[in-house]
């Protein structure tokens, strides 16, 4: 009898403990969730992408006139005094390369010209001949005028042959420097560069070379040209500009993006590679867009906003022309207004609503009317008080009136 007893105690007491048991398993527990706090502070939106500096006003030093090249000495970095730093060098261009039927052509052209000459010659002769017939056929009219032996028109009629004569003769002389002309240019056809001591000594090659000045005072951004070469009039050689006062960033905004952004605007460089960030304010905005593709193919409408620096030069005197930095614009800001982790923050009947955290450890569901959203805070313009604790990423299965509780930090 009492074992009987005693294995009915036993089992009522293990049915108490499974029940125990069972209804600790499947008792509700509170949700673990993160929290965050509504506060007052100073907000900003921006609008972030990545840009690049450029020197605003490049110049590009080009040939002046075709001619050869001498080797560019400079490197890339190097400083350059407007008017003053020589920064390349170019000597007249070397006579071409002459095939056989050109060759020919110009040795052609040289007898003809010497032949031209000779016949030139010959009408001089021929010509001053004439005249010094007339001269003596004047100086014998005087003495037969002075003897009334024939009449002055007699004397009027040989001097003006005389003057005729004589212009024939500068006629003769004028065109013989003309075939002396022909004779040099076709002979100066037939130079060629392997004829160096006859061009050196026709042209004057070893005078002094033409010099090229920088434009500007700055640093030379990049080199085209540095091996001598022949160069045709307007080749560019290098490129020099001014990094220290002339630099900016150039920034490719989302078409959707740059119609928030305005002339004026504040504007913060970051990740530029040097300590602290830059300062710089909004000068330009393209009014015309373009296309381009991203890297995962999307195609995108882009628009070119130009950000002059404001802060001292000395700061960024390591920035060079085309660094890659990033920036944020400021689109909009407000120094005092009621701040809640964008993360709280989800959809509900058309509009916004958060979980509030109650003082009993229940979520709260309340509707809120948010206003600007930066991506990490949002706006609130009611609904909400400053130090109320609300229920950051809130899960679907999070209701109104739930048990909750704080997850703690790692």
């Amino acid at each position: 009898m009492a074992k009987r007893q005693s294995r009915r105690i036993l089992t009522g007491a293990a049915a108490v403990l499974v029940a125990v048991g069972l209804a600790a398993a499947f008792w509700p527990q509170p949700m673990l969730v993160d929290t965050g706090e509504v506060r007052l502070g100073a907000m900003v939106q921006t609008v972030e992408e990545e840009a690049r500096t450029q020197v605003r006003d490049p110049y590009v030093v080009s040939t002046p006139i075709a001619g050869r090249l001498m080797r560019v000495e400079l490197e890339p970095g190097d400083f350059v005094e407007a008017g003053r730093t020589v920064v390349a060098r170019m000597l007249p261009t070397n006579p071409a390369a002459l095939d056989i039927r050109t060759r020919e052509q110009a040795r052609a052209a040289i007898a003809a010209a010497e032949a031209a000459l000779r016949v030139g010659q010959a009408d001089l002769n021929k010509v001053l001949a004439d005249r010094d017939l007339a001269e003596e056929d004047v100086k014998r009219a005087r003495t037969l005028v002075e003897q009334e032996a024939i009449s002055q028109a007699a004397l009027d009629r040989a001097e003006s042959k005389w003057r005729t004569v004589q212009a024939t003769v500068d006629t003769a002389r004028a065109a013989i420097s003309m075939r002396i002309a022909d004779l040099n240019n076709a002979r100066a056809r037939l130079i060629s560069f392997d004829d160096q001591g006859l061009y050196d000594a026709a042209t004057g090659a070893n005078e002094t070379p033409i010099d090229l000045p920088s434009p500007i005072t700055g640093r030379v951004l990049r080199v085209i040209q540095r091996s001598e070469t022949t160069l045709p009039a307007g080749a560019p050689i290098l490129e020099v500009g001014d990094t220290s006062s002339d630099l900016e960033v150039i920034v490719e905004l989302l078409s959707t993006d740059a119609v928030q952004v305005r002339v004026g605007d504040r504007a913060i460089i970051t990740n530029w590679g040097g300590a602290g960030d830059l300062t710089g304010v909004v000068e330009r905005i393209d009014p015309w867009g373009f296309t381009k593709y991203s890297a995962l193919g999307v195609e995108e409408q882009r628009v070119n906003a130009v950000i002059r620096f404001t802060g001292p030069p000395e700061k960024r005197a390591s920035l060079g022309h085309g660094f890659r930095v990033e920036v944020r614009i400021v689109v909009w800001g407000a120094e005092e207004t009621l701040i809640v982790p964008s993360s709280a923050l989800f959809r509900q009947n058309g509009g916004w609503a958060v979980f509030v955290v109650n003082g009993d450890g229940r979520a709260a569901m309340r509707p809120v009317e948010p206003g600007r959203n930066n991506g990490i805070d949002a706006q609130i313009l009611s609904g909400l008080k400053p130090g109320e604790t609300v229920v950051l990423y809130p899960s679907a299965g999070l209701t109104d009136n739930a048990k909750i509780a704080r997850r703690s930090a790692p």
